[in-house]
């Protein structure tokens, strides 16, 4: 039988085992670097908040896109693909005027009855709007590659969001799909 004594001996013993293995031969990753790489790091790691970061919401009616063969529309024989969009996450680093926020969305694409594989480019829009001001939109021709096996998923990225400072705890970024003209504010 092994006491508590020898369990907190083990235990020690594989703390000290995986902190061996994890061991590098920099200064710089330990810690102990110049005052300057010290205070980068320390700003950045400041920087980076949760609480105040706007919330991301689907716009109603946008997170479906369905791309039909030429001349046909709402004729589900004649449709391309169909790409979604599902989840969503955001992270946001403060600085001294702005706030900068990363949106990521996960989508999924769809061979149609008339599609085949090959690459297509998706209409995405992202927009932060703070009650009925734009603070921020942009509308990005994502490329998607659409397998022999007719399904696949993607993950689209805008690290670009600049909300102005003061605006993010009120602010509210939309994603989805827009057909309209490709212009950025």
């Amino acid at each position: 039988m092994i006491g508590t004594t020898g369990r907190r001996l083990i235990g020690i013993s594989l703390l000290a085992i995986v902190a061996g293995c994890n061991q590098t031969e920099k200064g710089a990753d330990l810690g102990v670097s110049s005052g300057e790489g010290q205070q980068q790091a320390a700003s950045q790691q400041a920087a980076v908040i949760q609480g105040a970061c706007p919330q991301v919401f689907l716009r109603e009616g946008t997170a479906v896109h369905r791309a039909y063969a030429k001349g046909a529309k709402d004729d589900p024989q004649k449709v391309l693909y169909q790409a979604t969009l599902s989840a969503t996450t955001r992270q946001c680093v403060q600085t001294a005027d702005s706030l900068k926020v990363t949106v990521m969305v996960q989508g999924r694409i769809v061979s149609g009855p008339a599609g085949a594989p090959g690459a297509v480019n998706l209409p995405i829009r992202v927009a932060a709007t703070d009650g009925e001001n734009t603070l921020y939109s942009n509308l990005s021709k994502f490329g998607v590659t659409i397998p022999p096996e007719g399904t696949a998923q993607y993950v689209f990225t805008d690290a670009n969001v600049v909300i102005p400072g003061g605006a993010g705890s009120y602010a509210k970024i939309y994603v989805g799909f827009d057909e309209g003209p490709y212009k950025t504010n």
